[in-house]
């Protein structure tokens, strides 16, 4: 206390921008000490890529195999990270009663879920630049304008940050552990991260190609395999699914 009588350091709430600063890296510090989410959005990403471009398993089509397989695999790093992490993590955040007590603290609710988004994109910031030097290494031949390539991990990760949200708002936490995992998977096998879209029925076609990760996976891959220009049926499939997810969870996620 000062020789006037007032508090020294003065008492109160740090500003909005450090307190989601702080948020944001204590999210990401959580995430990088798990080490099951370790795997799920680190291990396993480079793992199908190295042993699927090392290894002749699925017809990817003319070309080198780790040229499909790379943006696919990128796909696959957001859709882990900013779906099936972030799902399980917050619902059993909200099960142990973490959310709740942080929605008393002075951080607003939304600036906590932007704390959450800004740890889900250093995250990806770290997979990205992983899963480049590790295809680099393995002869990927990357092509296109980098401006699309970001507008499409961007409009991904809105779209699967949307959707692991409402999940995790909506479920129990061991729902939600087993409906991640399981959506996860089935997109794995049927998402063309790794297995060409163009190997279903013209029917299942129609209907994977609208799914978010088809979108993010085909359009990363017109860039960067392909070198076309800007992917906007992707991209439109993308910012629909995050506007639609993202306002669902705004509507119907629960604290508690």
């Amino acid at each position: 206390m000062s020789a006037t009588g007032t508090y020294t350091p003065k008492p109160g709430a740090a500003p909005l921008g450090r307190m989601i600063a702080a948020q944001a890296a204590l999210e990401t510090k959580m995430l990088l000490r798990n080490g099951e989410q370790l795997l799920l959005t680190v291990v396993i990403p480079t793992l199908l890529l190295v042993l699927f471009s090392s290894v002749d398993i699925v017809d990817t089509g003319a070309g080198e195999a780790v040229d499909f397989l790379t943006p696919g695999i990128l796909a696959l790093a957001v859709m882990s990270t900013a779906f099936t992490g972030q799902a399980i993590a917050t619902g059993f955040e909200r099960r142990y009663g973490v959310l709740k007590r942080l929605a008393a603290s002075p951080l607003p609710r939304w600036a906590l879920m932007t704390a959450k988004t800004a740890s889900v994109l250093v995250t990806e910031v770290l997979q990205v630049l992983l899963v480049t030097v590790i295809a680099l290494a393995l002869g990927w031949d990357p092509r296109g304008n980098p401006l699309p390539v970001v507008l499409l991990l961007v409009l991904g990760t809105a779209a699967f940050s949307g959707l692991g949200l409402l999940m995790a708002g909506t479920l129990k936490a061991e729902a939600t552990l087993a409906a991640a995992n399981l959506v996860f998977l089935l997109l794995l096998v049927g998402g063309g991260v790794i297995v060409p879209l163009d190997r279903f029925p013209a029917g299942v076609q129609d209907v994977l190609a609208l799914l978010p990760v088809s979108a993010l996976s085909d359009g990363l891959r017109d860039v960067l395999q392909h070198g076309t220009g800007m992917p906007w049926g992707d991209l439109g499939i993308l910012a629909v699914w995050a506007v639609v997810g993202l306002a669902a969870a705004g509507r119907f996620f629960r604290w508690e």
